[in-house]
């Protein structure tokens, strides 16, 4: 689900350019479109709406050199990086792998909140919640203990859908989130006692010592590229014998990359060893989906992992 974002040149005819330009982009003109916005950047030379699209368009036209200046230039002109030409530049082999902008997942989110449940639910058959429930109880069963916890912290928790899988089993919820618009959604649910608009691993450091028994992050992983000092912060604000649990995209290969889609997949390896350096102990790893894409299962991890 990439951002459609527009960002205002302040010049109306680069933006009437530009309104012109993705008519004819949509319709498959990728030359005029391109020579438009061209026109459109000669009016606005920091127009970053401009300079994205025409990344986009230098790429379905396989010119990736041009692309990449395009998207440079993007950059230049928005450093926030609201469009995400970072992403582009990193799946394109331009740049290094590296954080996702948080700019960007925040416009994303924000984009989505009034409709994200449905585009997810039905349209990619989301299923993250439902299986990190069923790893959890899982995990408590197998130690003989029960699945119920007193104080459970809801990372990247969205519109609300993992407080709604736990909600029985968790007295006290915490959601964080990087979009005012999901919490405002999450809100809107009744499930979580506190609510917090921030970056997750801001999150985490500022929850003290051994403060939650339970840490979920369900599909919250794919925007995060090195997950190891959220795993270490983690095992901090964890009780002895607390559960870590969440869900990533992952590849057969070794490390973390950047997928089409602009979400990062981690490979089992990887997670395995940044649970083990954290000091966590890896309860369960299993292979499963928690999302389709294109009518096809994504390659995933449901996670759990203990402190102590």
């Amino acid at each position: 689900m990439p951002v459609r974002l527009f960002l205002s040149s302040g010049d109306l005819m680069a933006d009437r350019r530009f309104d012109f330009a993705r008519d004819l982009q949509l319709k498959g003109d990728l030359a005029a479109a391109a020579d438009l916005l061209l026109q459109a950047t000669g009016l606005a030379p920091n127009f970053a709406s401009a300079w994205f699209t025409l990344g986009q368009i230098r790429e379905q036209l396989g010119e990736r050199d041009a692309a990449i200046e395009a998207f440079r230039k993007a950059q230049v002109a928005d450093p926030d990086d609201r469009h995400g030409a970072g992403l582009r530049l990193m799946l394109s082999g331009a740049e290094e792998l590296a954080a996702m902008p948080q700019a960007y997942v925040r416009a994303l989110f924000d984009q989505y909140a009034p409709k994200f449940e449905a585009a997810l639910v039905d349209d990619l058959g989301y299923r993250g919640p439902a299986l990190l429930f069923k790893a959890v109880l899982s995990a408590r069963a197998a130690v003989r203990k029960p699945a119920f916890f007193k104080r459970a912290i809801d990372l990247g928790c969205g519109t609300g859908l993992a407080a709604t899988a736990f909600a029985r089993e968790v007295d006290h919820f915490t959601g964080i989130d990087l979009s005012p618009r999901m919490i405002e959604q999450a809100r809107a649910t009744g499930l979580y006692a506190e609510l917090e608009v921030g970056e997750m691993l801001q999150g985490l450091r500022g929850k003290p010592d051994a403060g939650a028994d339970l840490i979920l992050a369900a599909d919250a992983m794919v925007y995060v590229a090195d997950i190891a000092p959220l795993l270490r912060e983690a095992r901090r604000v964890l009780v002895p014998g607390g559960l870590l649990a969440f869900t990533v995209e992952t590849h057969r290969g070794d490390g973390v990359i950047l997928g089409e889609g602009l979400r990062y997949a981690h490979g089992a390896d990887y997670v395995r060893a940044s649970i083990a350096d954290a000091g966590l102990v890896l309860s369960r790893l299993e292979d499963l989906s928690a999302r389709n894409e294109d009518n096809e299962p994504v390659p995933g991890l449901v996670v759990v992992a203990a402190n102590g």
